[in-house]
């Protein structure tokens, strides 16, 4: 029963490096599957400017001509600059409960990489980490929400028996936002208010009229807040807009948040998306079209919870309030447009200010994610 590492050179094969998750996780009450489309798009070097300065290579596993695993390798150079390193990574990983399989997948990933000169790799990157990110090291009894990830409670075993150590974890809170705005310290609050007001700060929903125009104060206000964070990526322009314009039609305008100086200069960002993956487990995924995408968009009006996907402020202006005028606004907003919970994620085990912020809003920690890293 011999293993076989195929790498992937068609369409075709990435549709069915796509569909294998369906096959595997179909017992799994908390997988949300993808749109094969979507999927397929995201792949695509000539519609995701990702790949304007990165690369990757997708792998198949079969024993006996039957699939048994996937994973994906990739190398960002922006990365690489930005950090001054040679680093590889992989993502895209599922395999069956099979320590073999599991590292002869990761054992392909890691040799396309050290053909190309890098000297150690991480993962699961899907494929870097201004996407989907972490494998899930606990709270496996919910479904993960949008941009977020999913695995079965083998994973951890599998790739720790590959020989790779934690490099970092991601934590996800999650909020009670009627009971949490009840009982949120009101001190708090009017401290940060107080605060802000004194250093001339404020903040505001977006101006959807001056669509264009609010993009570019995110687009600054977002690669300043979080150029000094582990494994940070700067996103490109076409980046930022080839992501705006696939979430714009599915985002709530009442959900994000500007901060600015008095005189409109930007100071911070605050998105919260409506949990899209509700719809998307509810709908079933598969092909979008011709029905795949009506059943989304009738699911989609029964949404009742919302992930922080991006709260910070630049450097000058930290320390003055504003994260937790993030917080608060962005639940106090999503109860006025009927959301029950929201999900703060992901933030990095070692953003220590951040956490106690949440926790002592009433957070609760209930997820982790870790990233793995490995010397090649």
């Amino acid at each position: 029963m011999t293993i076989a590492i195929e790498p992937v050179t068609t369409r075709k094969g990435a549709a069915e490096f796509i569909k294998f998750g369906f096959k595997l996780h179909k017992d799994d009450p908390c997988w949300v599957p993808p749109f094969i489309e979507e999927r397929l798009s995201y792949l695509d070097t000539k519609k995701n400017p990702l790949w304007q300065h990165a690369r990757y290579q997708l792998y198949v596993a079969r024993r006996d001509g039957e699939m048994v695993g996937t994973i994906g390798a990739v190398i960002n150079d922006n990365h690489n600059k930005v950090h001054n390193e040679l680093a590889g990574g992989w993502g895209f990983f599922e395999a069956i409960d099979d320590q073999e399989v599991a590292c002869a997948l990761i054992q392909a990933a890691e040799d396309w990489c050290r053909r190309q000169g890098m000297t150690c790799i991480r993962g699961p990157l899907n494929f870097s980490t201004n996407d989907e990110v972490g494998l899930l090291i606990d709270g496996f009894d919910t479904p993960p929400m949008i941009m977020m990830t999913h695995n079965p409670r083998y994973y951890p075993r599998l790739v720790e028996g590959c020989g790779y150590v934690k490099a970092m974890d991601l934590y996800a809170w999650i909020w009670d936002i009627e009971k949490g705005l009840a009982e949120a310290p009101e001190k708090l609050y009017r401290v940060a208010s107080k605060a802000m007001e004194k250093q001339g700060l404020r903040v505001r929903k977006i101006d959807w009229g001056r669509f264009d125009h609010e993009v570019e104060l995110i687009k600054a206000a977002y690669n300043s807040a979080w150029q000094k964070n582990w494994g940070f990526v700067p996103m490109t322009d076409p980046e930022i807009d080839y992501l705006v314009r696939t979430l714009k039609p599915l985002a709530d305008p009442n959900l994000i948040l500007i901060a600015e100086t008095a005189d409109g200069k930007p100071a911070g960002v605050s998105i919260t998306l409506p949990d899209l993956h509700q719809a998307l487990k509810a709908s079933g995924g598969g092909r979008m079209y011709p029905f795949g995408i009506l059943r989304f968009l009738w699911h989609r009006r029964h949404i009742d919870q919302v992930r922080l996907i991006i709260m910070g402020m630049m450097e000058e202006y930290r320390g003055r309030g504003a994260d937790a005028i993030f917080y608060l606004e962005s639940a106090k907003q999503a109860l006025r447009s009927g959301y029950k919970r929201l999900e703060g994620s992901w933030i990095l085990e070692s953003n220590v200010m951040m956490n106690q912020i949440i926790e002592r809003l009433g957070g609760v920690r209930y997820k982790t994610y870790r990233i793995y890293e490995k010397a090649l």
